[in-house]
């Protein structure tokens, strides 16, 4: 059957690695210096592994391949006990990591513009990655938790954000006007439908564009085939009050 799948020019290639560590899902890997699909039923062809590519050695096409199998993908991911030899394994700060968190004491505060080390007010966050497009679509930090779906300007309008919608959850954050959304619906779908998520928080702010993350969240669930996801929306002002929130029927 035809279905969307990555294509590598190697031409382009340099071999640089950034789109093996791109790939959640272990379908590339660095053979004889340039990219190379290691398993067509792998690649999932969302294509998260392009943005990481510098020099558009990478595309998604349609063609003649076999489905998508995520379970093998997965296991495959687990299989890997080292990254593969001699090949750079891109920006370490796309690495999964997530820990349970912990009893937290703030420091006492210091004269305002003084360096202080450490934390003046503790964070909630647990995970990491936390952009969409760096987060893989299965992941122990999502697992039976809550999903924040965070704009990326609430934060900075709002410190609320952090204890009132970032504490014992998982995020991803997404900026609906400026980041490349192909794929999004599809990633979150896959999100959705993959770690028993039981409710989704969209936090965005009150500007028109940001109606895209709540039109992203409701595609997806339909997608997900979810007929029990609770999916709430709260609207954050620019003045960083919490101006509303209502449940998105899906």
């Amino acid at each position: 059957m035809k279905r969307k799948i990555i294509e590598i020019n190697e031409e382009l290639c340099n071999g640089c690695g950034a789109c093996v560590t791109g790939c959640a899902e272990g379908a590339l890997q660095i053979v004889n210096g340039k990219a190379k699909l290691v398993n067509e039923v792998f690649c999932d062809g969302l294509g998260d592994c392009i943005g990481e590519c510098p020099t558009g050695a990478l595309k998604i096409i349609e063609r003649d391949a076999p489905d998508f199998d995520e379970s093998a993908a997965m296991e495959h991911v687990q299989n890997q006990k080292a990254p593969v030899p001699s090949a750079p394994r891109g920006c370490p700060g796309s690495q999964v990591r997530f820990q349970q968190p912990k009893a937290k004491k703030a420091p006492a505060p210091s004269a305002l513009g003084s360096a202080v080390v450490g934390q003046v007010i503790p964070s909630e966050l647990n995970q990491w990655p936390t952009q969409l497009h760096l987060v893989p679509p299965v992941a122990p930090f999502f697992t039976n938790r809550e999903l924040v779906v965070l704009s990326t300007c609430a934060p900075s309008a709002s410190p609320d954000v952090n204890w009132r919608y970032i504490r014992g959850r998982a995020i991803v954050i997404v900026c609906p006007k400026l980041d490349r959304t192909e794929g999004y619906v599809e990633k979150l779908a896959s999100i959705f439908a993959s770690n028993g998520i039981p409710k989704v928080i969209v936090v965005r702010m009150e500007v028109p564009c940001c109606g895209g993350l709540s039109a992203m969240v409701e595609k997806a669930t339909q997608l997900s085939g979810r007929k029990d996801l609770v999916i709430e929306e709260a609207t954050i002002g620019l003045n960083g009050d919490l101006l509303a929130v209502r449940n998105l029927e899906v």
